[in-house]
């Protein structure tokens, strides 16, 4: 299991929220009693649902040690936190709104959690997720790319890939479970500045499992080749490098 680190993820922190933002602005959920953020991460985005809605109980889970370590500090009397396998998550009792907000990727079989999710809310309940889009982009193939090399390809066998559904896709298996669903897509141009900006993007995230599995000496190499791809692949521009990034959301609204 990868070992998440809050400070690296949260190196664009505000690139990384708008997607929640916008996942957010189409849960049209009034008075929420129990709202749950399945994969909340470092917190800070968890924390912000307590004041869109003021009188819920929200609840955090995520199966990182680390990120919940980091958002305990954004705990208060209404905002919890909890290590949780989202895979086997279930509430004791049902929930007015789920949010997951660029987890289900890593749930290897994501589609088949998505009837348990929907029998987790309350009737009227929300479920609302955001997937990223972009494993056809550059810097996934050529992390998969140099990942396939002989010099690695051993040392990172079975190692799980994070993958998605498009829109047209999540939306009949949520339709067909009783929901009205709200789906579409959004690519998002990040200008990023500084040095191996993509790389330090993708370290945080999809690129972090293939990085630690690797020996030291190893992921030394693997490095400084990746970089170079990636530097390649995202040229820098007066006004930064630009990372395209393709988004999928989904909101569904279980009916009675």
């Amino acid at each position: 299991m990868a070992i998440w680190d809050p400070g690296t993820y949260l190196e664009f922190a505000d690139e990384r929220s708008r997607p929640f933002v916008d996942l957010l602005s189409r849960v049209q959920a009034a008075d929420p009693r129990v709202v749950v953020d399945l994969g909340c991460g470092p917190g800070q985005l968890t924390a912000s649902l307590a004041d869109r809605w003021p009188r819920a109980e929200i609840l955090g889970l995520d199966s990182s040690p680390e990120m919940i370590k980091q958002a305990a500090h954004f705990a208060n009397v209404r905002v919890r936190f909890e290590l949780q396998d989202l895979s086997e998550w279930r509430p004791k009792d049902p929930v007015d709104v789920i949010i997951s907000n660029a987890t289900l990727q890593w749930v290897p079989g994501h589609r088949g959690l998505l009837p348990s999710l929907i029998s987790a809310l309350r009737p009227d309940g929300w479920l609302a997720f955001q997937v990223p889009g972009n494993f056809d982009e550059p810097s996934h193939r050529l992390l998969r790319q140099l990942a396939a090399d002989s010099r690695y390809a051993a040392m990172l066998e079975g190692l799980a890939w994070p993958d998605s559904a498009d829109a047209a896709t999540y939306l009949p298996d949520l339709a067909e479970l009783g929901c009205s669903v709200d789906a579409w897509q959004t690519t998002y141009l990040h200008v990023l500045r500084g040095p191996n900006p993509v790389f330090r993007w993708i370290s945080g995230t999809g690129a972090r499992p293939v990085l630690q599995a690797l020996p030291d000496d190893q992921r030394a190499d693997f490095v400084a080749e990746y970089q170079q791809l990636l530097n390649e692949a995202y040229p820098s521009r007066p006004y930064g490098t630009v990372l395209r990034f393709r988004r999928i959301f989904v909101v569904a609204h279980r009916i009675g």
